[in-house]
């Protein structure tokens, strides 16, 4: 019996799927995050080789940027560019047929690394920030992540504090709810978005096993989500917390995307470690594919063009 078995709901099975390998170990991958599947070819950061990546279906992997910074942050938010963040540093920079400029400084606000980001469909941006140096293991871990609201028109504040290592976002396709990850809190978090892009009502939207740490996550056309578990395995959640899916990858998964033919394949950036000084001396990294049964979101329309013309 699957270990997640118990938390089906009455009357069903939770589904067991296996992954196969799109680019494997060999490829030089290092650690892939923030995949996006845009025009046919799945985007990905590939963070600690410093580049953006992508590959088509039969696992051909080309490098579209190479970046002079360790990103944490990728998103589209219009079709002039890609939105890509200097974790460290914490400014975000726009990438388009020009060049890199950049959009914000956040180092003023963001304390520590920004991490996923998301892009609302009236044009404003979500960014996390963890809040503690995951890096240093003298320091212990404290629920000091916040979330960055980026307005159209350039205005910054904080509409969310208190997330522990606040990861991968999602929005409702209705535009009211935003779902945050928190990875060392074990919980999808859950807001209603103001008209001003402000966030209210938290609530938990799921809350998950000590054992299962959330990072990347997307929402499929049925409104779960499929969240990356830092473990060989992508779990299928609902909004009460029941898990009833399960992809058994190769290796732990970091993040995870919908794509592919009727956007009906979980893409999972996979990795054996995590850890900076490891994946520079030996490269681990894969992308990891399902088939489902459930399709996923559709992407933002202007998305699917974006690429192709800002990198070309």
């Amino acid at each position: 019996m699957s270990l997640y078995a118990a938390r089906a709901p009455p009357g069903s099975h939770l589904d067991k799927n296996l992954s196969k390998t799109l680019v494997e170990v060999h490829s030089g991958l290092r650690f892939a995050k923030c995949p996006q599947w845009i025009h046919q070819r799945l985007w990905f950061l590939d963070v600690h080789d410093r580049c953006i990546k992508s590959t088509d279906m039969k696992g051909t992997v080309r490098t579209e940027k190479a970046l002079s910074y360790l990103p944490g942050t990728f998103a589209i938010p219009d079709t002039e560019c890609l939105l890509v963040g200097d974790a460290w540093r914490r400014k975000l920079y726009c990438l388009g047929k020009d060049g890199q400029e950049q959009v914000t400084d956040l180092s003023n606000i963001a304390n520590v690394c920004l991490s996923d980001a998301i892009v609302a469909t009236q044009g404003g941006i979500y960014v996390g920030d963890v809040g503690f140096d995951f890096l240093e293991p003298l320091i212990d871990p404290v629920a000091n992540g916040i979330i960055v609201h980026i307005e159209k028109g350039g205005r910054v504040s904080v509409v969310a504090e208190d997330l522990f290592f606040p990861n991968g976002m999602v929005i409702t396709p209705d535009e009211s709810t935003l779902i945050v990850a928190e990875t060392l809190g074990h919980i999808l978090t859950a807001f209603d978005i103001g008209k001003d892009g402000s966030l209210g009502n938290r609530r938990v939207w799921a809350r998950l096993p000590d054992h299962v740490n959330p990072d990347g996550i997307c929402l499929d056309g049925e409104g779960a989500i499929w969240a990356a578990t830092t473990t060989p395995r992508a779990l299928r959640i609902l909004e009460d917390g029941q898990i009833v899916d399960e992809v058994v990858a190769e290796q732990p998964v970091f993040a995870v995307t919908l794509g592919g033919t009727q956007c009906q394949h979980l893409f999972m950036c996979t990795s054996a470690s995590s850890d900076p000084i490891i994946t520079r001396h030996t490269p681990g990294a894969a992308i990891e594919i399902a088939a489902l049964t459930v399709s996923g979101v559709s992407a933002i329309p202007n998305q699917l063009n974006v690429c192709r013309s800002i990198m070309r």
